[in-house]
């Protein structure tokens, strides 16, 4: 008697809609826990396409194969904010409209917590509404940012069945997750790879999953030539990549790529202000303050000469401030000015408890980020007593979010106490 062969190896398409099946199936008929993948709460290039690729190799050997369901952590809606996530799909055989997102998580009657098991990408603690819902059943993660002590949930608050330890719990510095999740999945995308499963798909599989690590990666640490961020993990996830397209025979150029991925996400002209505030962003609470960051991919004398003046500009991120209920809102751009990186920072304390918050935070961080004047203060209100504002030049270029926006917590935290 033969053994059996080996089963077919999907398409992300057809992962996809498998796994679509699988969240949209009446509890009755659910294999429980379901096991979802879900990136952080800004929904980058990073998070979405390391959440597919967690979830795609991660299904392949769960116990018993189970499926793994990559969720996009943002409304069906916020998808279109994404041009350079559509060009990166493309590449990868699928389309936003494949994805799952928030919009199609059911609601709690029909997708009770104690039915599921989360495993974070991006991120090592969940945020917002998913961690009112669901906070509680984290089993693992795949992160690059500081370790925030989250929980996990082990085997045996599972029920004892082992599966819980059967995920990673991966917490390391580098520039990409999806580096990461490339370096912790290798050793199984290589078994898939000459299991002869897919027959001669399998090529094609490979050479498209592979430019879904590459999109991020290469955006983060700016095509490999970031000496602040680009690790050897992220040296090492490219060169496999591209040896799995390179053996596929798939045409490839990696600066084009790189420069097609850039050239989407830096043109910000058809967007308005509300839009580019939460196109990249992220929010927390510390210390009884509400912090929100939105993280834009051009500097300030764009946003003000592209897409509205100085007012407008003012006025619309107070009202995305109060539309999310913020004591402090942060704005963190990128830009190239002369071909050079460089970052620029905005702070602004929206009530008196805030205010001395942040200027605490600007007199103890002035010189760990290089923080200089913008424009003579053009965007500044320094001086009021329940409202204050001030816009940097930021010269440590090294620090991104992941540098800035634990530095604004703890100064929360360090105000509270």
């Amino acid at each position: 008697m033969t053994d059996m062969p080996p089963p077919a190896r999907p398409t992300l398409r057809a992962f996809l809609a498998g796994a679509r099946r699988a969240l949209a199936a009446p509890p009755a008929q659910r294999q429980a826990p379901l096991t979802l993948v879900v990136g952080n709460e800004s929904a980058d290039l990073d998070s979405l396409c390391s959440t597919l690729l967690q979830a795609y190799l991660g299904s392949r050997h769960a116990p018993k194969q189970q499926p793994h369901i990559p969720l996009s952590n943002l409304p069906r809606a916020d998808l279109s904010l994404r041009p350079e996530l559509a060009a990166v799909l493309r590449r990868a055989g699928i389309r936003p409209a494949d994805l799952l997102t928030l919009t199609d998580l059911p609601p709690p009657e029909d997708l009770p917590a104690a039915a599921t098991r989360w495993l974070l990408v991006d991120h090592n603690v969940m945020t917002g509404e998913l961690r009112r819902r669901f906070g509680g059943r984290v089993v693992g993660c795949v992160d690059h940012h500081e370790d925030e002590g989250g929980e996990f949930l082990g085997a045996e608050e599972e029920g004892g069945d082992g599966a819980a330890g059967d995920e990673p719990r991966v917490i390391r510095p580098c520039g990409s997750c999806a580096s990461l999740v490339v370096e912790h999945s290798r050793t199984a995308w290589e078994e898939l790879s000459s299991g002869g499963e897919g027959g001669d798909r399998v090529g094609d599989i490979d050479a498209q999953l592979a430019h879904l690590a590459l999109g991020p990666i290469l955006i983060d640490t700016t095509n490999l030539t970031s000496k602040d961020k680009t690790t050897d993990t992220d040296v090492r996830a490219v060169e496999f990549a591209e040896g799995l397209i390179r053996r596929a025979g798939v045409g490839y150029d990696r600066d084009e790529y790189f420069r097609e991925i850039t050239e989407l996400k830096e043109d910000l002209s058809q967007l308005s202000y509300r839009d580019i505030f939460r196109k990249d962003y992220k929010q927390w609470v510390d210390g009884g303050l509400t912090l929100g960051t939105s993280s834009v991919a051009q500097g300030f004398g764009y946003l003000l000469d592209r897409i509205g003046d100085r007012e407008v500009f003012l006025s619309e991120l107070k009202k995305w401030s109060e539309e999310q209920k913020l004591d402090i809102v942060a704005v963190l751009t990128t830009l190239h000015p002369d071909g050079k990186f460089a970052r620029e920072l905005l702070v602004w304390a929206l009530n008196a408890d805030a205010v001395k918050v942040m200027k605490a935070f600007a007199d103890n961080s002035k010189g760990d980020l290089g923080l200089g004047l913008w424009q003579d203060g053009k965007l500044d209100h320094p001086e009021g007593q329940d409202e204050w504002r001030m816009c940097w030049r930021q010269s440590r270029i090294e620090h991104s979010r992941k540098k800035v926006a634990p530095m604004l917590r703890d100064a929360m935290r360090q105000a509270s106490k």
